[in-house]
Formats: C-alpha cells, sequence, structure tokens
C-alpha cells in the first residue's frame, strides 16, 4: 500500500511522500482498531487507488472499492461536501483519459446491460435502475464539470435507452426504462443545448416529452416542457415560442401532484411575462408561484426540482424587466447566497450575472464590474451558455463607461479567459 501510494504520488506530479517506512506507519494508524483520518493528500492518493481495477480500468460505481473507501471516509467524520469533491475528481480522470459512462457501472450493471441490449426480453428492474443511476451521476456533475464531457458520458446511455424501448420489453419493466429514457433524453437536450447544438437539443426534447406523456405523470412532462421553454427562450429570436411552451408547461402542472413543478412553472411565466412587458400578468404569475412555494410539499414527487432561492431569482428578473432594480439587487443577492450546491453553480452564476447588471441600472458601474470578475470564472469553468449570454449583455450595458479603468480590467479578464 505504501509503495502505491508512493507511485501515485508521482504520476500525479504531487510532492514527494516521505520514505515507504514512514508511509507504511500512516497507513496503519488508518487501519488500527482505534483509525485516525488520512489527511487530504491521502485521502486523494488512496481514492485513485482505490478507483483503479485489477485492469487498470476506473470504477467510481456503487459496490466499486472506490465507493466502499468513500463510505469509509463517512463513517470516519469526513464531509459531504468532501466526499462529493473527491468523487468530481475521479469522474473528471476518467474523462481525461477518454473514458465515462463504465467508469459510472459496476461490473454487474455492464454485464447487465450488454445482455439487455442483445436480448431486450431479458431486461428487468435492475437494467432500468443501472441506466438511471448513470443519468444521475452525469446529472449531478452539472456545474462541476465541463458541459462537453457530461455530453460524452451521457450519450451512450440516451442510446441504450433508445434501443431498450424499441425492443420487446418485458411489461413490467417498460415504466422504469420509460423513467430513465426521459430523464436521458431531457438531460441530453440540456447538454446539446449548452454545447449549442440547438437541432440535436430540440429533437432530444421532443423525444423526452414524448416519453414522459407516456409515463403518466403530469409533473415530469412538465419539467421537460419547461426545460424546453428555457432553451427554447435563449436559442431563438423572441419570447413566442417559450411562451406557447412555458404556457403548456402551467396547464401541464396544473394536473400533477407536484406544488414546486407549479411554482417553478408560474415563476417561468412570471419572467416571459415581464420580458413582454406585461407588469399585471407577471405579479399574478409571481403570487401564484410563492402560493405553491408556500403549500405543503411533503410526499411531493420533485421535492428537490425547486427552491425559495431559485424563485427570488425568478423575482429578481421580473423587477429588472418591469419592476425597481434596485428591489431586483436585493433578490438577486438573497438568490444568490441561496445556491450554494455544486449542482446549482450555473443557476448561481446566472443570478450573480444579473446581480451585476441590477448595479449598472442602479448608477454603480464599478461595483457591477467587481462583480462581473467572479461571474466570468464561474460561467467559463463549465461552459454554461446563459451564463455567457447574462455577461455579454451586462458587458454591453458598461458601454458609457468603456474608458473607465474598471471596465478595461473587466475586458482584460474576458481577454484572457478567451485566450487560454
Amino acid at each position: 500500500m505504501a509503495r502505491a501510494l508512493t507511485g501515485y504520488a508521482e504520476d500525479l506530479h504531487l510532492p514527494r511522500l516521505p520514505a515507504v517506512a514512514s508511509v507504511q506507519r500512516s497507513v496503519a494508524r488508518w487501519e488500527s482498531a482505534a483509525p485516525v483520518m488520512p489527511d487530504e493528500r491521502y485521502q486523494l492518493l488512496l481514492a485513485h487507488l482505490y478507483a483503479r481495477t485489477p485492469s487498470g480500468d476506473l470504477a467510481v460505481a456503487s459496490g466499486s472499492d472506490f465507493a466502499e473507501f468513500l463510505d469509509a471516509l463517512g463513517q470516519l467524520g469526513e464531509s459531504a461536501g468532501r466526499i462529493a469533491e473527491l468523487r468530481t475528481t475521479l469522474i473528471r480522470a476518467a474523462t481525461d483519459g477518454g473514458g465515462g459512462m463504465l467508469a459510472l457501472m459496476s461490473p454487474g450493471a455492464q454485464a447487465g446491460l450488454s445482455a439487455a441490449l442483445s436480448d431486450p426480453s431479458r431486461a428487468d428492474d435492475t437494467t432500468a435502475t443501472d441506466l438511471s443511476a448513470v443519468v444521475a451521476d452525469v446529472n449531478s456533475q452539472v456545474g462541476s464539470l465541463p458541459f462537453v464531457r457530461l455530453q460524452l458520458m451521457l450519450a451512450p446511455a440516451v442510446e441504450m435507452c433508445r434501443r431498450l424501448l424499441a425492443g420487446p420489453l418485458p411489461e413490467p419493466v417498460v415504466p422504469a426504462v420509460l423513467n430513465a429514457a426521459v430523464a436521458a433524453s431531457a438531460l441530453a437536450g440540456r447538454l446539446a443545448f449548452e454545447t449549442r447544438d440547438d437541432t440535436a437539443s430540440r429533437a432530444l426534447y421532443l423525444t423526452a416529452i414524448s416519453e414522459a406523456a407516456r409515463l403518466g405523470h403530469p409533473w415530469r412532462q412538465a419539467s421537460v416542457i419547461m426545460s424546453h421553454a428555457l432553451v427554447t427562450l435563449y436559442s431563438t429570436q423572441g419570447i413566442d415560442g417559450a411562451r406557447v411552451l412555458v404556457d403548456q408547461a402551467v396547464r401541464t402542472a396544473r394536473t400533477g401532484d407536484s406544488a414546486l413543478m407549479g411554482a417553478r412553472a408560474h415563476a417561468l411565466q412570471a419572467e416571459i411575462a415581464a420580458r413582454a412587458g406585461q407588469v399585471r400578468q407577471s405579479q399574478a404569475a409571481l403570487g401564484l408561484a410563492w402560493y405553491d412555494m408556500e403549500s405543503d410539499h411533503t410526499d411531493d414527487p420533485a421535492s428537490t426540482s425547486f427552491s425559495a432561492g431559485h424563485l427570488r431569482g425568478f423575482e429578481g428578473v421580473c423587477d429588472l424587466y418591469v419592476g425597481d432594480p434596485a428591489v431586483a439587487h436585493d433578490h438577486f443577492a438573497r438568490s444568490a447566497a441561496a445556491l450554494t450546491a455544486p449542482r446549482e453553480q450555473v443557476q448561481r452564476a446566472i443570478v450573480t450575472t444579473d446581480q451585476a447588471l441590477a448595479r449598472i441600472r442602479i448608477n454603480d458601474p464599478r461595483a457591477a464590474a467587481e462583480l462581473l470578475h467572479d461571474c466570468i470564472t464561474a460561467a467559463t469553468s463549465t461552459g454554461g451558455r446563459v451564463p455567457a449570454i447574462r455577461l455579454r449583455r451586462a458587458r454591453q450595458e458598461l458601454r458609457p463607461w468603456r474608458r473607465e479603468d474598471f471596465v478595461a480590467d473587466l475586458d482584460d479578464h474576458l481577454m484572457d479567459i478567451v485566450g487560454t
């Protein structure tokens, strides 16, 4: 173990470890009856060690040695945030080497999916569970890994779902595979949009909407329609196409059993109305969104899909278009403070850029530029398309101050990012 850790330190170009005998004593302390937590450097080295299979492949799925290692760290008291960071680091390593989806699957899952693909009649609940786990894993890395990498990791799962649904699946397995297919197609549509492939994005969303309709869960269908509406808003001219989809999402959400999905649909409806300059309609939709948000969410099937932090961001956008920019600024600040999870970093970048735009509107361009420096870093870390659109708009509104040093510094930062 000591020699292996020393080798990984050299391979990863980390500072050299002490002599092997010293590392052995550290290993003994971790494995003693009263174990000591490895420090962060050793945690990283152990993560790389346990993530490798005997054949040299990366495996981070449930049931892998790596998953057992993370569980051990948790039992020793390591934070959930640090454990998630280690997992992201190893998934990034998998995509560095051109790997991806297979690293997210246990050997048993790989064998089971291969058998089901060759003969869909052999698919069972485990097949669908394994596919859903892969999609959930990729989804959890949004905000942590570049969208291009996530797209490469997800593509095989989308194709597997398509082939399974085209085959003679056992009837009891169909709903579970459909559920995985909806999640895979919708996420793939989002990732295609982020990588500026709008034609593929629309096709994937239409597939996801169709599959969601077969499931018979209106809240799932509403969720996909809303995601499609958002990418339509930012990939087409005008708001008419997005408005049609949002209205459809609101109608669909009303027939479902998720108040949070209703809140999200009304919030998006409020933004569309504000963009059109419709003050009364925007305020009415926001009122309905807060009514749904403040209702009882016990047993809500979409309990993690939308929060008060997200809704405050929508409030800010509405005030930015048809209200008071100072009030919008405060809404954005509260929203950004609430959006702290790794999965929420793209949304946080959008909200923070809008907050900078509000600062420009209240005649505080220097403070806006200061905030935009952070937005540049956040927007480029994953290649988010919407934060980039918002960032460009904020920079355009700084034109009256283009001769000021703080704008020149911002432009230098932008050029540094573009040139790297």
